[in-house]
């Protein structure tokens, strides 16, 4: 099976690592707009060739790691596909995307997120077993072609990762809350800290629980605007109800831990 990777930062390049050593893969191909990507992706071997996007459309796997408006912008030209090929996307929300996927290949189409990361990006943050032991979920695949969904299952299966099916809908919401909200207050509690009048102060005095609280505020700004976009109605949802149990603990400080 050949392989085509569009996007070779760490989810992409982490995805190209981890099938080195899947027998059925016979090749690794990668594409991406950064040409500095692509050299570095070359150097770490992250992928076995860098080849040009009309190359990567007659692949028989087609991964799409590039934030989500990218991945909907995308789609638009892969319509000349083989039916044979596969599509699969590995973006954070899934109702938008699958949407806005062209009818002609929906039965092509594999919606994927798989739930792993970190707060790094870029060829260099590529790591061999990101996947392994972790959760991908799989959106709406009764829409999805047998031979797509077959191939997507064995890919998944054989990097180590654990499959769970969901409607794309019930993923977005509970995506909102364990891993897009998370996001939303560790950029505010970063924001927070460095908008102080010492904040370099601050921060000679900040623990682990600071550090863990604002590690994954590190994360691309550009790859979670898209996201917070596309789940715009859940993620406030999630706020809101985050506010409501922020006023209650604000409450019991104030009127039941009083000063000795």
């Amino acid at each position: 099976m050949k392989i085509g990777i569009i996007g070779l930062g760490l989810m992409g390049g982490s995805l190209g690592l981890a099938l080195k050593d899947i027998k059925f893969v016979s090749k690794i191909y990668g594409f991406d707009h950064n040409l500095s990507h692509c050299e570095e992706a070359l150097k770490l071997g992250l992928v076995d060739e860098i080849v040009s996007f009309s190359e990567i459309k007659k692949c028989d796997t087609i991964f799409l790691a590039i934030p989500v408006e990218a991945i909907i912008e995308v789609m638009k030209s892969l319509t000349d596909i083989s039916k044979e090929t596969t599509i699969i996307d590995l973006g954070s929300t899934k109702d938008k995307i699958i949407n806005n996927t062209p009818e002609v290949i929906r039965e092509n189409f594999i919606a994927a997120h798989p739930m792993a990361g970190t707060e790094k990006f870029g060829p260099n943050a590529a790591i061999e077993n990101l996947y392994h032991d972790h959760v991908v979920v799989l959106c709406n695949m009764d829409e999805s072609g047998d031979t797509h969904k077959n191939r997507a299952i064995q890919i998944f299966s054989h990097i180590g990762m654990k499959i769970v099916f969901m409607e794309a809908g019930a993923h977005d919401k509970h995506a909102s809350f364990i891993s897009h909200l998370p996001h939303a207050l560790s950029y505010a509690l970063a924001n927070s800290v460095m908008g102080q009048e010492d904040p370099k102060s601050i921060l000679l005095l900040a623990g682990g629980g600071f550090k863990d609280m604002s590690r994954i505020a590190k994360s691309s700004p550009i790859m979670w605007t898209d996201i917070f976009k596309q789940n715009r109605d859940n993620l406030l949802n999630s706020i809101t109800l985050f506010e409501a149990e922020l006023a209650k603990c604000k409450k019991i400080i104030e009127e039941k831990i009083g000063m000795s």
